[in-house]
């Protein structure tokens, strides 16, 4: 094959409609536009206009209430971390900044947090921003100590 054979599949590309080229086209005179009136003209942009109707998001009831500045955590599971540990990917002592550097969080944002899931068998000193009671449990019972910055612990 060379590259003057090159050719699309049969059907594949349609080409545009002409829109206003005289009456044998189909689309001619108004282009389909329709008469008159504001969707006629060139340049519209009604999008969730009602005509002069309260338009629906402004009929439907808001709620709730969007904190502007809240604090967004790097989420890790225990499970997880337990995982990286066998695998010699992290130590017993475990930092965010060692969590970072080992790949199990991508970034740090507002600081990490600890969840439950999964089992620890290890006995690790974790020092993070924030954690569930259950992770705290967790990993006390397994030997080790969580460490929670005060800051976080409201």
């Amino acid at each position: 094959m060379k590259l003057h054979e090159l050719r699309d599949n049969p059907g594949a590309a349609r080409s545009k409609k002409r829109v206003a080229r005289g009456p044998g086209s189909g689309k001619g005179k108004m282009a389909g536009r329709g008469i008159k009136g504001q969707k006629s003209r060139s340049g519209v942009a009604i999008n969730g206009y009602e005509g002069g109707q309260m338009p629906l998001y402004q009929r439907l009831p808001k709620r709730g209430f969007t904190k502007p500045n809240r604090k967004k955590f790097a989420v890790v599971n225990l499970g997880l971390i337990q995982k990286f540990v066998d695998a010699k990917k992290l130590g017993t002592d475990i930092t965010e900044d060692a969590l970072v550097e080992s790949g199990l969080v991508r970034r740090k944002l507002d600081g990490v947090r600890v969840l439950a899931k999964g089992d620890v068998t290890a006995k690790l000193n974790i020092d993070v921003t924030g954690a569930s009671k259950a992770a705290i449990e967790a990993v006390e019972k397994a030997g080790g100590s969580l460490k929670v910055a005060a800051a976080a612990a409201e």
